[in-house]
């Protein structure tokens, strides 16, 4: 069963979710950790989208925001 078109008003929040294919690590170190914390840091500060919690793991990241943008401009 195909999921439910995404709810894309101003101000609803988002749990927005990173997972790796088969459990599959999504960084392949440290490194590569922080580069993508930075590239999401850089792009939430530029379209002044707010992050209200964020987490990652080896295989997984999840991120909760209040969009006043179009979601698929942040996840692009």
């Amino acid at each position: 069963m195909p999921r439910g078109s995404r709810i894309d008003v101003p101000g609803a929040l988002h749990h927005i979710i990173v997972r790796g294919i088969e459990r599959a690590k999504i960084f392949r170190d440290d490194t590569d950790r922080n580069h993508f914390l930075e590239r999401l840091g850089k792009l939430l500060k530029e379209t002044k989208t707010p992050c209200l919690a964020c987490g990652i793991t080896g295989n997984y990241g999840t991120l909760l925001t209040s969009l006043s943008i179009a979601i698929s401009l942040i996840l692009h």
